[in-house]
């Protein structure tokens, strides 16, 4: 308690003090032992509701016991599927062990590609993130002394090397190693490196490579199938030194459709793994290129972006060419995109009128106003504006296809001079405008329907900033890449506007990420949260049919299709009570990344737990494992004290004196006849 306080509480006492023997003693000439008695309840009642007036605070410490926490993060990875029962009955053993419980607060997780709460091993993920999992807990347990038990067999498919991990200060990691260390002879193939799409009449390339694992000199023949047909035979040797070989060919094109990939290496005599001796893609042949015209008269760097974004689909060819380009060049294009137009355009403007071609403008600060407003484009915009930035607003009311996608996560603004946009068609608002923090209700990138006709026009420049950011936000480019994608999907697309809507890919890698999505509007072209969607799937081999619910999203319907086996499939995409449907086909290719490990990755697991300050264990040293823990002198609860500051006004017991003495007083003086 302060000084200060102290002072004000003496005071308090002396003031209280004060007015009794103003009351009791100097104005009343009769003393008895009654006016004693009131005297005292009136200082207990004056001096009590100065204490409250004052509320002097006091500390409080509470102390308790805090155990270490020790956190069992089991592999629910289809790798381990043949040690699920040992690593349950390792669990059981810790759980159940009194010495352990005693000493720590126990805590179940498991992972496969996420980090989950261990409810019950299923040991049926596809893929295995060590290091996720381990950072995530890293950050759940961050302030605490936690000791982690990691049962797996080491083998991680995707994500960052996890044996570099290291945990902090106050944590230390022990692994448990499940599975056969032994290491046996084995080939495997590595994964296939090709195009999504390839072009008739074209080579495409394939590239992968052939690992060997073993002491002695083997022999193999690798074949390259394209539908079951071999367009690729080719004798390989291995030994201890030379284990690993390259395989770089190029597959002609012959006809348009999917083709299944297949790359397979002939078996070895004590080969234990033949899972990994196979792998399988799948590549679309198309007849022909969308071909793009990116026509600009300055040189700038969304130039080069747009044509990076847009070509990251290798349906799609961008050619940047000058205004005055030929018109026998312009006729091969399926879609023009001005940058930033000025009059030197009007004859590739005309050429693209004529034509009735869709188009893609976007504008900046060398845009001529007076020459677009007089192109009759179905808009018209005020010039005569500074230049300022605007930050994009995505409208997530947008109904010609799903946006929702589109992450604009710190996104720099973009510059622009437009003012105003009038229109005289009608048009819809993709991204909306925020200038100096105000929503100006004006459109940054708009799309314009008339009829068959498709226009986008987008007011800024420094497109080139939204992808670095892209970059720096994800490590990647993906989210950029595929919104321009599908508005340049939209544009180019010739189909009559749908109410129902389906994105899917034609080839998946294996069932993992097996997603198709759907939009579904109303009458109104609004979007219907409340339809219900169903895909059905057929198997083309089996004839097989099965259906699945399409579950709503963030605004569109997704079905997960991660439970079908490899195969060509077609499908119908349906809105139930209603006459709406869509269908397609597609590919999932034959691949298990669980199934190409043949033994435990013991030594990277050893470098892991030696770099969090643990050790390693085999399932057979269980009770080492148990007595470490239990008589390790870092893993010991200890005391934590809280204090706790607590105003005098929080003793509710305080108050009930002060009206006990309050009401003391007048009963006594009421009873005496002394009011």
């Amino acid at each position: 308690m302060e000084t200060i306080t102290v002072l004000y509480i003496i005071l308090a006492a002396i003031v209280a003090l004060a007015l009794v023997v103003l009351q009791y003693v100097y104005k009343q000439k009769a003393k008895s032992k009654i006016y004693l008695l009131l005297a005292f309840f009136r200082f207990i009642g004056v001096f009590g509701v100065l204490l409250l007036l004052i509320n002097p605070q006091f500390s409080q410490k509470s102390y308790s016991l805090e155990k270490p926490n020790l956190v069992i993060l089991a592999d629910n990875s289809s790798s381990i599927s043949e040690s699920g029962d040992e690593i349950k009955e390792l669990i059981s053993e810790l759980k159940s062990s009194p010495e352990i419980s005693s000493r720590f607060k126990i805590s179940d997780y498991h992972f496969g590609n996420e980090l989950g709460v261990h409810d019950s091993l299923t040991f049926k993920d596809k893929n295995t993130n060590i290091y996720k999992s381990l950072t995530a807990l890293k950050d759940v347990f961050a302030r605490e002394q936690t000791v982690t038990l990691l049962l797996s067999d080491g083998n991680q498919t995707i994500g960052q090397d996890y044996s570099y991990f290291k945990s902090d200060k106050n944590s230390t990691l022990y692994t448990v190693v499940l599975g056969d260390t032994t290491k046996y002879k084995d080939l495997s193939v590595g994964p296939i490196l090709t195009n999504k799409y390839a072009f008739l009449k074209n080579k495409f390339p394939l590239e992968t490579y052939i690992s060997y694992q073993g002491n002695t000199a083997v022999s193999t023949t690798v074949t390259v199938k394209v539908n079951d047909r071999i367009a690729h035979r080719e004798n390989l040797n291995f030994n201890s030194e030379s284990n690993f070989k390259t395989l770089s060919i190029n597959i002609d094109a012959n006809t348009v459709g999917i083709k299944n990939l297949i790359v397979e290496i002939s078996q070895l005599a004590e080969e234990q793994n033949i899972t990994n001796n196979r792998r399988a893609t799948s590549i679309e042949v198309i007849d022909e290129k969308t071909k793009i015209a990116l026509i600009a008269d300055i040189l700038h760097p969304d130039l080069g972006t747009l044509k990076k974004a847009i070509e990251s689909n290798e349906q799609r060819e961008v050619i940047i060419l000058k205004p005055n380009v030929a018109a026998s060049i312009l006729d091969e294009m399926d879609l023009f995109i001005f940058y930033q137009p000025t009059s030197s355009f009007k004859s590739s403007f005309d050429y693209a009128k004529s034509k009735n071609a869709n188009t893609f403008i976007i504008t900046g600060p060398h845009t001529d106003y007076l020459f677009l407003n007089e192109a009759n484009l179905g808009f018209e915009i005020e010039n005569g504006y500074p230049q300022q930035e605007v930050i994009a607003l995505l409208n997530n009311a947008f109904s010609k296809y799903d946006i929702s996608k589109f992450d604009l996560t710190d996104f720099p603004p973009l510059l622009s001079d437009a003012g105003p946009i009038i229109f005289q068609k009608p048009y819809e608002t993709m991204l909306g405008a925020q200038i100096k923090g105000l929503n100006v209700q004006q459109p940054l990138l708009s799309v314009i329907e008339d009829n068959s006709k498709k226009q986008a026009l987008l007011v800024g420049e420094n497109l080139w900033k939204w992808r670095m950011q892209n970059f720096r936000n994800t490590g990647d480019f993906i989210n950029f890449e595929e919104f321009m994608a599908n508005l340049i999907r939209y544009l180019t697309s010739t189909k009559n506007k749908s109410r129902l809507n389906v994105e899917y890919e034609k080839v998946y890698e294996g069932s993992t990420n097996a997603i198709i999505s759907a939009t579904y509007f109303d009458e109104a072209f609004m979007f219907d949260p409340n339809a219900k969607m169903k895909i059905r799937v057929t198997n083309r081999k089996t004839n097989s049919s099965q259906d699945y619910p399409m579950v709503l999203k963030n605004g569109y319907f997704e079905a997960d299709l991660s439970n079908l086996l490899a195969g060509e499939y077609d499908f119908k995409v349906s809105v139930i009570n209603e006459t709406k449907s869509e269908t397609g086909s597609f590919v999932i290719s034959e691949f298990d990344m669980e199934n190409q490990f043949v033994s435990s990755d013991n030594l990277k697991m050893e470098k892991l737990a030696l770099n969090s300050g643990g050790k390693q264990f085999y399932p057979s040293q269980i009770e080492d494992l148990k007595k470490e823990l239990i008589e390790n002198d870092n893993y010991v609860p200890t005391e934590k004290s809280i204090e706790n500051i607590v105003s005098l006004i929080d003793f509710k017991f305080l108050l009930a004196i002060i009206v006990f003495a309050f009401a003391a007083e007048w009963f006594i003086r009421k009873y005496n006849g002394l009011i």
